[in-house]
């Protein structure tokens, strides 16, 4: 998966750590069937400190469609949950597919949640910074 110029938000600690996503992706689809499920665990790892960065941001500015954004989060999430799940009884494939399938879900989840995010946050004159749970 490669930056695309269109994921940049102009919010530079969104855009760092979507490309810290891309970074996890990719080394979820560069795993051997060895190292896959951390991989996968490293990605969920990294969802949950990302969708928490966000759910701060959201609240933080008063985000009005805060709770389709922060379902959206919990569904991917849970969904990740679930397939580490399968992979831990003996299903490394899996792992493989949801690194491709994740490059479609952040084209539209960028075009989409997170720049309505990014421009609501500039609307409203919030300054978004990394929060202490996304250390």
């Amino acid at each position: 998966m490669d930056w695309k110029e269109h994921y940049t938000l102009d919010c530079t600690p969104m855009d760092d750590m979507h490309k810290e996503f891309i970074e996890r992706v990719n080394a979820l689809a560069l795993a051997d069937d060895a190292s896959v499920l951390t991989a996968m665990k490293d990605l969920l790892h990294h969802f949950e400190r990302h969708f928490a960065q966000e759910n701060h941001w959201m609240n933080e500015s008063d985000f009005p469609p805060l709770h389709c954004h922060v379902g959206e989060h919990e569904r991917v999430r849970a969904g990740l949950q679930s397939i580490i799940r399968v992979v831990e009884n003996g299903n490394p494939c899996l792992g493989k597919t949801i690194a491709r399938e994740m490059e479609s879900w952040f084209d539209h989840h960028a075009a989409t949640m997170d720049t309505a995010l990014a421009r609501h946050m500039r609307h409203v004159g919030y300054s978004p910074h990394h929060s202490g749970q996304n250390s």
